[in-house]
């Protein structure tokens, strides 16, 4: 096996320990009021895991190989320490209001600062830019087809779900913040 496939997948394993630390440590900081999660943590847990799969599979084959292993190495490994730049700097702004299920928390209060005054989800794009890191660092492009297919549709989702229970928790106030912000992208999306 090419050895930048095992640097690769050493950093995923790497990454998905951070995300379950972090999972952790937040677990009981603060008590939950209310959940409204309906599933889409698993329905995420499920997506990314099948991704992964999707993605390491194929990556490992040349089947829809790309040769130009060193240049998407290096544009995989920016993308993937950009992406966790943003993820960590969404989870630091948000602090103890950071939960990994749907959940209103005791003192719950909209975040509107840092990454949040344009976007309201900078750590779901956080991941999906690391996400696309990993899979264009494998230089195949089915590999990132196939990872971010199933990715982008969990997040989707989870996104759907999150925005319905704020709009429950603090009613105007959330809806006036998406009319200020996008979801993902900038003045995009």
């Amino acid at each position: 096996m090419n050895i930048k496939v095992l640097i690769i997948a050493a950093f995923s394993f790497l990454y998905g320990f951070f995300e379950l630390y972090m999972g952790m440590r937040q677990r009981n900081k603060r008590s939950v009021i209310k959940t409204g999660d309906r599933l889409s943590i698993w329905i995420l847990i499920i997506s990314i895991s099948l991704g992964y799969w999707l993605s390491f599979i194929i990556g490992a084959t040349k089947i829809g190989r790309i040769y130009h292993w060193d240049t998407l190495f290096l544009i995989g490994s920016i993308l993937t320490i950009i992406g966790l730049t943003i993820r960590v700097s969404a989870i630091m702004t948000l602090k103890q209001q950071f939960t990994y299920t749907v959940t209103k928390i005791e003192d719950h209060e909209l975040i509107e600062n840092g990454l949040y005054k344009r976007i309201r989800h900078p750590g779901y794009l956080g991941q999906l830019i690391i996400f696309l890191g990993i899979s264009t660092a494998l230089s195949n492009w089915l590999s990132i087809i196939l990872m971010i297919v199933p990715v982008f549709i969990g997040y989707i989702y989870r996104i759907s779900v999150e925005e319905k229970f704020m709009i429950k928790q603090m009613g105007q106030k959330y809806q006036d913040y998406r009319k200020r912000t996008k979801r993902l992208v900038p003045l995009i999306f």
